[in-house]
């Protein structure tokens, strides 16, 4: 049994985080939070692109009126983050929120924490225990000599059991550092000591590219292990691409399915149609497209179905033309400049069909 399998489980407004339930996709607004307009708006496209839970900073009293007016109209549960004022934790429960994500070891010490976890108890709220490697308490700092995984697991497992002696156990834990093998080596120290849901990230990853490449190898290789129940991804960049990039990553473990699943060669030799142009075409005309199907556009009439056979539907490229398939199988032949328009159509089909 996997760690993801046997962790406790936890209810975030009704989103149930470990025990083998699905592994649920979360990002954080960017807007002013007392911006409520923009922020819930945010938060609608957020959903719509396949977040399931939101976390909302909460730096001032401003944010905490705000932040219940949010909770009151958000789509989807909303969680709490707090930094610093452990009185701003206790409010944002009191606000309504679902959750809420505190890093122990700089809300200003046990008596403090102790009255957040209080407040918590008190209104069934889960608590995030969220070691970050940029806020990491002095003392462990000074044991292992810097920020390392085994301080930011060891800061965790501690918080974690301080968490239980105070009667609470309603808690995700997190350690994200922007180094990913410290990160996956910190995730692995923690699943091993601990049975708490894991969220999942690689923290201050950087712009979209290069953060989504380091999000996907950190995430993906604990994914891929057993390891985590909740995930963000955390870009420079619209926290929508956040969405997307988690998405990709738990399609491409097969862990979820979400809308298209696009496959295609890198193209080769043998390639004799302008595949990349054909490809970018089918990727934007089916862009926020929800149902799960598995499309194949391939660069030749070779190999194409047989490395596609497990797509729903895809061509299967020649000179000048391409042949559709369905399931590995032949049904006709199109012209090149056919192609996009006919697989779209047998796409949008197959929609109607799955949706029936």
């Amino acid at each position: 049994m996997t760690h993801h399998e046997k962790t406790k489980v936890v209810d975030v407004g009704g989103v149930k985080i470990g025990g083998g339930n699905p592994v649920v996709v979360q990002s954080m607004t960017s807007t002013r939070t007392e911006d409520i307009e923009a922020t819930l708006g945010q938060i609608e496209r957020l959903h719509d692109a396949g977040c399931e839970l939101i976390r909302v900073a909460v730096p001032t009293f401003k944010a905490v009126r705000a932040f219940r007016q949010i909770v009151e109209h958000s789509p989807i549960p909303v969680i709490a983050d707090i930094h610093f004022n452990y009185r701003l934790a206790i409010a944002a429960i009191e606000a309504g929120a679902h959750k809420i994500r505190i890093n122990p070891g700089n809300i200003g010490g046990e008596k403090r924490v102790k009255e957040v976890i209080a407040a918590a108890k008190a209104n069934g709220v889960p608590i995030r225990i969220g070691v970050n490697s940029g806020s990491l308490e002095v003392d462990l700092i000074d044991k292992y000599g810097g920020v390392k995984p085994e301080a930011m697991a060891e800061s965790a497992i501690r918080w974690a059991h301080f968490f239980e002696q105070q009667g609470f156990d309603d808690i995700v834990i997190s350690v994200k550092g922007s180094s990913v093998p410290a990160t996956i080596k910190a995730y692995r120290i923690v699943a091993e000591n601990l049975s708490y849901p894991l969220h999942l990230g690689v923290t201050e990853a950087g712009p979209a590219w290069t953060g989504t490449i380091k999000s996907a190898i950190g995430i993906g290789a604990l994914l891929a292990d057993g390891i985590g129940d909740t995930i963000r991804v955390s870009l420079t960049a619209d926290p929508v691409e956040e969405v997307k990039v988690a998405w990709e990553i738990l399609k491409a473990l097969e862990l979820r399915a979400r809308g298209l699943m696009l496959i295609s060669c890198p193209t080769c030799s043998r390639t004799r149609v302008d595949l990349m142009k054909i490809v970018a075409q089918v990727e934007k005309r089916l862009e926020g497209f929800k149902v799960p199907i598995k499309v194949a556009v391939m660069g030749c009439e070779v190999n194409g179905p047989g490395e596609a056979r497990d797509a729903d539907i895809g061509i299967a490229a020649g000179p000048g033309f391409g042949l559709l398939f369905k399931k590995g199988k032949v049904i006709r032949k199109i012209p090149e400049d056919k192609i996009v328009e006919e697989l779209i159509a047998e796409i949008e089909a197959m929609e109607k069909e799955w949706r029936a």
